[in-house]
């Protein structure tokens, strides 16, 4: 073998080893480029879930008017990080759309369809207040309440109803202000109810020549039966948290009595960048013993439910009232450095 032949085979080996060293390099690249790509996906997949999960509600509370109408008031917590947040809501016919941040501002919000988005404005709970029209029906003199709660909630009657068939045993049930207060569980809830007295007096009853014995009246008779049941069993088994409730309801008295009175001419002085309205609020409340529900205010100035949801929010600002829960409903106090004797 001549040397340059011994030249050519020695180099073969040489180039196969470098086009073999090419390869696996590509080959490590390829799989380390899979990887992070695998690995972003993980690690997005683990985080979205939890951003979208940081929001949950915290209560959940519907009262039921006469009329048919729900009015839904709920708390959530939300993160405080994002500038805006998507809450769904519970139908598509919603009026008098009220939320309120931390700060106790109101917020900024667009309602599309069945979905509010709400801007938080840093806030991380927010409470919202609507009504809706979604969520009763009626046939005959039978109204049905149907529900799909996400979490466990509180529900108020109108007056003068009587419960004649629900699905679901509730955890409590009594009575408030002549109106039937419900703790219910998360789930599917249809409550069937009738009025016992007429809603406008001023009607005549229609008297029917069928028989009295129908339909409408077994469901009736089967419905009060088994409400006395379940009523009986609540107590039963809740006797011991109905007393502690009663006691603190009575506990829950006011500190203004009729001897007490608001000069408000130094709260006018005092508060110059008052409205005229806003000062007029303020005289009722004043002549009223130094508080009144909200809905006592809409009626006296014939005001929505917004508007004057407002006028009482910049009143509490101006540190001149204070708004407390009382029976499931907002009633606004005098401050009590503003309170004078007579």
């Amino acid at each position: 073998m001549s040397p340059e032949t011994m030249l050519i085979t020695s180099e073969e080996p040489n180039q196969e080893n470098g086009i073999l060293f090419v390869r696996i390099n590509d080959i490590l690249k390829t799989m380390v480029k899979r990887y992070l790509i695998v690995t972003g996906l993980i690690i997005m997949s683990v985080i979205i879930p939890l951003q979208i999960s940081f929001s949950s509600s915290r209560s959940l509370e519907l009262i039921i008017y006469s009329d048919g109408s729900t009015h839904v008031s709920t708390k959530i917590d939300v993160n405080s990080l994002q500038p805006d947040f998507e809450l769904d809501l519970f139908g598509s016919s919603i009026n008098n759309f009220v939320a309120i941040g931390d700060t106790g501002f109101m917020l900024s919000e667009k309602i599309v369809k069945n979905k509010a988005i709400i801007y938080t404005l840093g806030s991380s709970e927010i409470t919202t207040d609507y009504d809706i029209q979604d969520l009763i029906s009626k046939e005959g003199r039978v109204w049905t309440f149907t529900f799909n709660s996400p979490i466990n909630y509180t529900l108020l009657l109108p007056k003068n109803s009587v419960i004649v068939g629900m699905n679901q045993l509730p955890n409590n049930m009594e009575q408030v202000d002549e109106q039937t207060k419900l703790d219910l569980n998360a789930g599917l809830t249809e409550i069937n109810y009738i009025f016992t007295t007429t809603i406008n007096s001023t009607q005549k009853p229609i008297i029917s020549n069928d028989s009295l014995f129908n339909y409408v009246n077994l469901i009736i008779i089967l419905g009060i039966s088994s409400t006395a049941i379940v009523v009986l069993v609540i107590i039963l088994k809740r006797k011991q948290q109905k007393l502690t409730s009663n006691t603190q309801t009575q506990f829950n008295i006011e500190n203004i009595t009729e001897k007490q009175s608001v000069n408000t001419e130094i709260i006018y002085d005092f508060k110059p960048e008052m409205r005229e309205d806003d000062k007029e609020i303020i005289k009722f409340i004043s002549n009223n013993k130094g508080q009144a529900f909200e809905s006592e205010l809409r009626k006296k100035f014939l005001l929505p439910r917004t508007t004057m949801w407002r006028a009482v929010k910049r009143l509490e600002r101006l540190g001149l009232i204070e708004i407390v829960k009382k029976d499931l409903q907002n009633l606004v106090k005098l401050k009590k450095d503003m309170v004078e004797e007579k």
